[in-house]
């Protein structure tokens, strides 16, 4: 079969297109011929080995990914070859097969395509989680959504819209926040031509934001923190912008706040596996009944992979880039 190789760590342009063996489902997985598989952020950072586990060279990136079942290993009894499926693998995505655990496997909803699907999990399974489980955000609470136009910031909106918060979208353009408003954002701030910290300020009336949902990292988590209110929640979700930042402890301190990091991975997969599977089951409501859909920038072919993920790096991705097979 074709797949996408690391051979070394590197930029995507390191990364080859080539035939690789067969896989076969083990006992408790189901093997896929895959559809579409999702461009995430860590995506671009496990090819260079900068992510928080490095996979054993050479091997596949990409997470997300739906598409029919080809085969099940012994202990499988919910899916069967030819069921429309998705869900998220810790790498081996961008190929024609992958491999799935049966717990990390999830039907299609009816109406739902493939690209679609393939641009779920990961994103709104961590906003879900982010919002839900770590900030308790309440309804009529403000969320300040930082780097708001990407998967998991367009995915915050929405879900922070459903839990009855007023959202505040920060992006680095009005292209950007076009789609934010698009996507259900109360107020905007661009920060390429606005002072995060004074705006933010202004549109609470100097009270400060509840919640910051941060995946951007860099210069911009200090100034949002600054913007914080009295016991707000700083969420820790990522560092697209490269640099992760040395946050001062008194501003914690003086703002009687809470930092938060959010890992969904391990949250989903080891530490609290049932309560994971009860939020990807509300998500797959949600997503059933219309309530959240998520917005596909682009579709490359598989062997376009390495554009995907330089056009990810390069932040021109809005929403969600998706590889199809």
């Amino acid at each position: 079969m074709k797949a996408i190789i690391c051979k070394s760590f590197g930029p995507p342009s390191s990364l080859v297109f080539e035939d690789i063996p067969p896989l076969n489902p083990k006992e408790g997985e189901v093997l896929i011929d895959v559809k579409a598989c999702g461009v995430n952020f860590p995506d671009t950072l496990i090819i260079q080995g900068k992510y928080q586990f490095k996979p054993a060279l050479p091997f596949t990136p990409g997470s997300d990914v739906a598409g029919i079942v080809k085969a099940v290993g012994n202990n499988v009894k919910h899916f069967k070859p030819g069921d429309a499926v998705f869900g998220v693998v810790s790498h081996g995505g961008f190929a024609e097969e992958v491999v799935l655990s049966k717990k990390s496997c999830f039907p299609i909803p009816p109406g739902i395509s493939f690209e679609v699907a393939a641009s779920f999990l990961l994103a709104y399974g961590t906003s879900y989680h982010a919002l839900k489980d770590r900030a308790k955000i309440q309804a009529g609470e403000t969320l300040l959504v930082l780097g708001a136009s990407g998967g998991v910031g367009l995915a915050a909106i929405e879900l922070g819209k459903l839990l009855g918060a007023r959202i505040i979208a920060a992006a680095s353009s009005d292209k950007k926040l076009a789609l934010c408003k698009k996507y259900g954002a109360d107020e905007v701030i661009n920060y390429s031509t606005e002072d995060l910290k004074n705006r933010a300020k202004e549109l609470t009336d100097g009270k400060g934001v509840d919640v910051i949902y941060d995946p951007v990292g860099g210069q911009y988590s200090e100034a949002a923190l600054r913007a914080i209110a009295w016991k707000g929640r700083f969420l820790v979700i990522g560092f697209a912008a490269g640099d992760i930042p040395k946050i001062p402890l008194n501003l914690p301190l003086l703002k009687g706040c809470d930092i938060l990091g959010v890992f969904w991975g391990d949250f989903m997969v080891k530490k609290e596996p049932a309560l994971g599977m009860q939020n990807s089951m509300e998500l797959l409501q949600f997503i059933g009944q219309d309530k959240i859909k998520p917005h596909i920038y682009k579709t490359y072919p598989l062997a376009d992979s390495a554009n995907a993920l330089a056009d990810m790096m390069g932040r021109k991705v809005m929403g969600k880039a998706v590889v199809v097979i």
